[in-house]
Parts: C-alpha cells; sequence; structure tokens
C-alpha cells in the first residue's frame, strides 16, 4: 500500500477524533472547492429550546439501512449534549505535544427537514512540528440527529498559507435539494463522515453489539469501517486523569481490501458520556497517541 493510502486511512479514523490530520493534509494532492458563504449552511437554524434533552440510551444498529428509518423527532437517545467540547494533545513517535485538537457540539438544529447536530473539529500543528509544516484546519459536520448518517461535511483547510474550502452534500439517490454552495458527493445509505462516526461509536451499546460496520465518507472516499470491542476496562493514564475506558479495535477497508499495515484503537471512557479519552494510531510510518487533555 502506498503512504498515500495510508495517510488517508490514518485521517479517516485520527479524524474522527479529531487527530492526525497533518499527515492526511500533507500526503494528499490540493483539489479545487467552492467557496465557503456563510459559518452554517443556509436553511440551517437552531432547534426550539423546548425540546427535550437527549439521554444516554444507546443506538443498537451499524447498518447502512438503519439510514431509511425515521430518526426520532425530539429525543434521539444519543449521548451528546451541545457545548460540550473536548480538547486533546497527539504525540507522534519520539515527539510530543506536536497538535492541539478540539472537538466540540456547536449545537443542534434542524437541515434539510431534519433534526441535524453541528459538530466540530479544529487541529493546529505545534512546535516544532509547526515550523515544517504550518496547518490550522476546521472540519464541520451535520449529522443526523437520530442515526448520525451525514447530511453535509465542510473542510476549512489552512496549510502553509495554502487555504482549501470545501463543502460536501451527501446524497444516496441524487434526489437530494440542489444547493450552490456546495458540492454532491454520491455515497452510500446511511453513510458518516469521521466526526459523525466517532461521535456514534461513542453511542453504541458495546455490551450488546460487540461490532458494528459502516461506510463511512471521508472528504475524499469512501470506506469500510468496522469496528469491535476489545476490551470492556482498560485503564487509561491521559493528561484529563485516569479513566477506566473500552477499548474499541477499529479496521477500515477499501475496496473490500482490509487495510492491514495501519491500525486503531479506540478508548471511550466508562461513564455516561463515553468521552473519547484516547486513540492510538500505528502506521508504517509512524504512531500516534492522541489524548484527552480536558473535557468540558
Amino acid at each position: 500500500m502506498s503512504r498515500k493510502t495510508t495517510v488517508g486511512i490514518s485521517a479517516l479514523v485520527v479524524l474522527g477524533c479529531a487527530a492526525g490530520a497533518f499527515y492526511w493534509l500533507r500526503a494528499r494532492g490540493q483539489q479545487p472547492a467552492p467557496e465557503v458563504v456563510s459559518a452554517e449552511p443556509p436553511g440551517f437554524r437552531e432547534a426550539p429550546s423546548a425540546e427535550k434533552p437527549a439521554n444516554a440510551a444507546a443506538v443498537k444498529s451499524a447498518s447502512p439501512a438503519d439510514s431509511k428509518k425515521a430518526a426520532p423527532p425530539v429525543d434521539t437517545g444519543l449521548p451528546l449534549r451541545a457545548g460540550e467540547v473536548l480538547e486533546y494533545t497527539a504525540n507522534v513517535s519520539n515527539l510530543e505535544n506536536v497538535a492541539t485538537l478540539r472537538l466540540q457540539v456547536a449545537g443542534r438544529g434542524n437541515f434539510l427537514g431534519k433534526s441535524t447536530w453541528h459538530l466540530q473539529a479544529f487541529a493546529h500543528t505545534q512546535n516544532p512540528l509547526r515550523m515544517v509544516f504550518e496547518l490550522d484546519d476546521q472540519f464541520d459536520s451535520y449529522s443526523d440527529a437520530g442515526t448520525l448518517a451525514s447530511l453535509q461535511y465542510e473542510m476549512h483547510l489552512s496549510e502553509r498559507g495554502q487555504k482549501v474550502e470545501s463543502i460536501q452534500r451527501m446524497t444516496a439517490t441524487g434526489k437530494e435539494p440542489a444547493s450552490p454552495e456546495a458540492t454532491e458527493a454520491r455515497v452510500l445509505p446511511g453513510t458518516r463522515d469521521p466526526l459523525g462516526m466517532m461521535q456514534y461509536l461513542r453511542n453504541v451499546d458495546w455490551t450488546k453489539t460487540p461490532d458494528v460496520r459502516c461506510p463511512v465518507y471521508d472528504g475524499h472516499k469512501l470506506y469500510d469501517v468496522r469496528a469491535k470491542l476489545g476490551a470492556a476496562a482498560e485503564k487509561v493514564n491521559v493528561p484529563a486523569g485516569d479513566y477506566t475506558a473500552l477499548k474499541i479495535a477499529i479496521r477500515v477497508f477499501d475496496n473490500g481490501v482490509e487495510m492491514k499495515d495501519a491500525s486503531f484503537a479506540l478508548y471511550l471512557a466508562n461513564n455516561a458520556a463515553r468521552t473519547p479519552v484516547l486513540l492510538e494510531a500505528v502506521m508504517p510510518f509512524a504512531t500516534a497517541r492522541v489524548e484527552l487533555l480536558k473535557a468540558k
């Protein structure tokens, strides 16, 4: 497998925890994309304040066919909380704190006639990596509130002084409403983007569903991602503290072929929020450890 392909895979999973983006962005070529015209897509509006908060019940299925089911209009059953902010530090090989990363749930609203979560990730390289690769990137996901299937995925990239803006509207049928500010991305039903997939993994009841499978579109390519419970009570030490966590092993397939030279593990705290506290990525050219600094 080429380094470029492996880098793309690392971003697919690592960006799901808002980490490792600089490898993928350094390796792939620049592609033209539409200009961003607003902070949130036209038609997105905040949900009424009278809506009930989501509870911690789990969504149990990861089949693409689930996207055809109607999502609950109010109580989604997801452990997401508007305003949640998770801050991370990334260590790569022998270099510590090479990037700061932030995941946040910006809010919940209505988009394309559906109740929708607005998810965000921000990545910034730090010295010494920043001296050779300056990166300040933002990713926005508008995901269905009931299934976390992606409705729109945005990449606002600033790399070495070059800026690229990409807004992609997901469609499985080609019949979704046209949008002048977004390009159409044809995907499988139930496809999630990296941010929606990471949030979805928090939501699985791993005691009843030991493995899940889902198509994931990373903004460039569609992959088949499979996640399996590796351990139910791993001890994890990160800057934010000591946790007992679920260990989720993640495998990625490209056109039916598993990417065997890259492996990933996501650790979810055994708390009500199932906070992602650690992500480990092992790649041919580097290993990465993304650790939780603080949760708000």
